[in-house]
């Protein structure tokens, strides 16, 4: 959903931390930074139901096109209505190519049978300066909502972001039609970014009301 932001100017540092972060290989990546807390994280079992998933991370580049074309879908079925509800509308193709992107890492889930059931997205990256772990996308199965999933995988975020200095914060964009989703970030400890914008008064008595909103959250660094 980072295609909702209009485009910012991003400053880069002399020396560059994001970027040999973004350059690390998965397996140097999930040592250094996303850090799991368990050597188990990478299984996870349904609470409602007790069956078994499997998680992995991977580069966008390194990402099967069967898994991309499941993710895509899984975003085209939650998510194509608030697209198409709001002033960006739903462009499948500009999409397919954001989720491409060679920065980008996918956190995927998947099931015993090896189908998809939910994955997120994210990137270390920099907004109007400020050095921020951004979570591109999250989405799950209808029935795997409301089991925790959600939470741990934006768990997942908030560690690589505690561990990539001199990231403090995970930044993500909400539609604001999407209720359900507006409330599981503030429940997780999101709030709306200084950076999100604000209605305005335009020429001829009109106003700009966004229909989207940015929201982040603050993280202790390990």
């Amino acid at each position: 959903m980072k295609t909702l932001k209009q485009s910012v100017k991003r400053r880069r540092a002399a020396t560059n931390p994001i970027e040999r972060v973004n350059h690390k290989d998965d397996d140097a990546f999930i040592k250094e930074n996303l850090c799991p807390s368990s050597p188990t994280w990478a299984e996870w079992i349904n609470p409602k139901t007790q069956d078994k998933f499997s998680l992995s991370l991977t580069k966008a580049g390194n990402l099967s096109s069967k898994d991309l074309d499941a993710c895509f879908r899984l975003v085209e079925k939650t998510s194509r209505a608030d697209y198409e509800a709001s002033t960006t509308g739903w462009k499948p193709s500009k999409k397919l190519a954001e989720m491409k992107s060679p920065e980008l890492r996918y956190i995927i889930v998947k099931d015993v049978t090896g189908s998809v059931r939910g994955f997120t997205s994210l990137m270390p990256t920099y907004e109007e300066g400020e050095p921020v772990v951004y979570c591109y996308e999250i989405h799950l199965k209808p029935e795997l909502q409301g089991t925790g999933l959600g939470r741990t995988l934006m768990g997942f975020l908030e560690s690589v972001a505690a561990n990539t200095p001199p990231i403090e914060k995970v930044m993500l964009t909400c539609f604001l039609s999407n209720e359900r989703a507006f409330a599981f970030y503030k429940k997780s400890g999101f709030e709306k970014d200084e950076i999100s914008p604000e209605p305005r008064k335009l020429r001829f008595g009109k106003e700009y009301i966004p229909d989207y909103v940015i929201m982040s959250k603050f993280v202790r660094s390990r």
